[in-house]
This record gives C-alpha cells, sequence and structure tokens, in this order.
C-alpha cells in the first residue's frame, strides 16, 4: 500500500507540471533549414547578377519559397499552431474508493499561474527586439547596397545602341562579289571606333555582311586570299549629320582566318578549325535611298546554306569566346547592348 500511494503521488506531480510544445522545455521553435535555404537563395541572386539572369531567377524563387517557409515557422507560436500538441493527462492509478483515501481529483494540465505567464510572455520583448533589428539591418543592407549596384551595373546598360551607318551607293558593290568595308561608328570618336566588314552583294538586295572579329578573343580576322589593295577606294557620306569616311577593298577569299590563334572560317563565316566556339558575327541592313545602311551587329551559332538562301538564328550580341546556344551559353554574363 505505501509504494502504491507514493507511485500515486508521483503521477499527481507530473501530471501538475505545464506542458511543454517542443519537448525540451522551451516554448519557441526549434532549428530549422529555411535559414539556410533563403541564405542559398540571396546567394544565386547575387551570382547571377554576374553569371546569367536564370541564375537570378532560380535564386528569386529559392529565396522567396524558403523566405515564406522561415516566417511561417517563425511565427507559429504567435499563430496559435504548434507541430505537436501537449498529450492530455492520465488521471492518476488506483481506486476511488480505497480504504483511507478520498477520490482522486482530476489534475489540470495547466496550472493557472502558468496561463497568466504564457499571456504575458504572448509578445516577448526579445522577439520584437530581434525582428526590429533584422528589419533595421535589412534597410541599411538595401540603402548601402542599390546605389552601389547602381552605379557599377546601370553606364554600361545606357547609350550603347548601336548607330546606324551608312556605306554609300549599292553601286560600290558589284554582284557576287567581296568588299573589305572600312567604315566608323561614330565619326567624332577617331581611330578608336574603327570597324570592319566583309560585305557581299548576293544579288535581289541580299547582302552577307560579317563582322572581322574572331568569335574567339576578338583578334581581327582576315580574308584568305587574294585582297586588291591597287583598287582600294575611299568614298565621303553622309552619316548622322555627319561627315565620315568609307574605304573599299575588293577580295577573293577563299576564307576567313584569324592570324593570332589560327581560327578558321568559311565563307558563311562559320568556324572550321581552330579555337573560336561559334561562327563570326553579322550585321543587320537596310537600303535606304540606295545607299546601303549597317545596322545592329548579332552574333550567330551557325549558318546553314550560303548567300540568299542561308538561314541564320540570330542572337543577341556576345563577347569573343561565348557560346550563344546550348547548355554553355547559361554560364556567361549578361552583356550590355552595343558591344
Amino acid at each position: 500500500m505505501a509504494a502504491t500511494a507514493r507511485s500515486c503521488g508521483r503521477e499527481e506531480k507530473e501530471a501538475g507540471e505545464p506542458q511543454v510544445a517542443n519537448g525540451e522545455g522551451g516554448s519557441g521553435p526549434g532549428p530549422t533549414i529555411w535559414p539556410i535555404g533563403f541564405a542559398v537563395g540571396i546567394v544565386c541572386i547575387l551570382a547571377g547578377l554576374i553569371v546569367s539572369p536564370v541564375a537570378v531567377a532560380a535564386g528569386v524563387i529559392i529565396a522567396a519559397i524558403f523566405g515564406f517557409l522561415w516566417a511561417r515557422e517563425a511565427t507559429r507560436e504567435y499563430r496559435g499552431t504548434t507541430d505537436h500538441a501537449a498529450p492530455e493527462p492520465e488521471a492518476a492509478a488506483g481506486p476511488a474508493d480505497a480504504p483511507g483515501r478520498g477520490p482522486v481529483p482530476e489534475p489540470s494540465m495547466i496550472p493557472p499561474r502558468a496561463l497568466e505567464e504564457d499571456e504575458d510572455d504572448r509578445y516577448p520583448r526579445s522577439v520584437f527586439l530581434e525582428g526590429s533589428t533584422l528589419g533595421l539591418a535589412a534597410l541599411i543592407g538595401g540603402l548601402v547596397t542599390l546605389p552601389v549596384l547602381g552605379f557599377v551595373v546601370l553606364p554600361s546598360f545606357q547609350d550603347q545602341e548601336y548607330p546606324d551607318v551608312n556605306l554609300g551607293p549599292l553601286d560600290n558593290f558589284p554582284e557576287s562579289k567581296w568588299i573589305i568595308t572600312t567604315f566608323f561608328r561614330d565619326p567624332t570618336a577617331g581611330e578608336v571606333d574603327h570597324r570592319v566588314a566583309y560585305i557581299r552583294n548576293n544579288g535581289n538586295l541580299s547582302f552577307t555582311i560579317i563582322s572581322n572579329r574572331c568569335a574567339h578573343l576578338g583578334c581581327p580576322v582576315q580574308p584568305n586570299g587574294l585582297v586588291a589593295e591597287n583598287q582600294r577606294k575611299t568614298i565621303r557620306v553622309i552619316q548622322n549629320q555627319k561627315r565620315s569616311a568609307v574605304t573599299l577593298t575588293p577580295a577573293a577569299p577563299s576564307g576567313f582566318g584569324c592570324p593570332c590563334h589560327g581560327g578558321q572560317y568559311d565563307l558563311e563565316g562559320n568556324r572550321t578549325a581552330g579555337p573560336p566556339v561559334r561562327a563570326l558575327d553579322r550585321y543587320e541592313y537596310s537600303i535606304v535611298s540606295r545607299n546601303l545602311v549597317l545596322n545592329k551587329p548579332y552574333s550567330v551559332a551557325h549558318v546553314y546554306g550560303t548567300g540568299a538562301d542561308a538561314k541564320i538564328k540570330a542572337y543577341p550580341l556576345t563577347g569573343p569566346g561565348q557560346h550563344v546556344d546550348g547548355a554553355e551559353s547559361w554560364l556567361y554574363p549578361i552583356q550590355p547592348p552595343g558591344r
């Protein structure tokens, strides 16, 4: 009987203790992986600003998902939900009419004092200070970081559009002949804005216009074949209400080659040998008052067909050595316009 009484007394004592939600003596949320996932998302966003817009989008999605889960977990206690409900206390063992004992009272789950403390600590000061500190730190970080990013990134995307270039009358480009054309993108900039394009008249107002910038490291590609230096001529044109000069030199190339690292291309600009990763860049063009006008350049992965029948998929202009198609293209940074 004495052992039974001690056992009953111990159970009554345990039943009267306040219950905890996380099973570790505390009422706060336990450790989670959500902050780690949120940090990974932020890293992807910052890396994507340099590497690829795909990484930026992935980082935004990851940060949004894990940020939501983190906030949901942190506010679970204040929303009145817990992962594990407190177990119902069991009634003390023993017959109610045992000799020498009265009826065993039903123990209370949470004593009145515990209820009062829970009301007082519903919004503890530590949680308020923690949220205020994090919010203030985020605000200060944004105010410091955004202007720096603006000064570093935005200038590369402003006033960088490629201007139209007047190359003179169509009569200067005989049908089926290659003309090495030297021009200035901006006549006021001098030699620093000097450009070269290889132009072939395909007939029926169709032109093949290939840039001389090697797709490996940007060296000037040369024609493989005869160049009629003695037939070179310079014409004067009006470009953007300014006088400019265009030099035209007939050539009979069998292809194009880079003297720096041995890159080789066929007459359509496709890579045939060496380290280049794609075909030569090309120019869009238009015909204005019987004059050939160069428009913006674009990059090409590969050209299928020849001349006027060529099938070309245009990509935004990218830097030398960079892939424009396939999975490799995801590994390169965003290109500012007009490079």
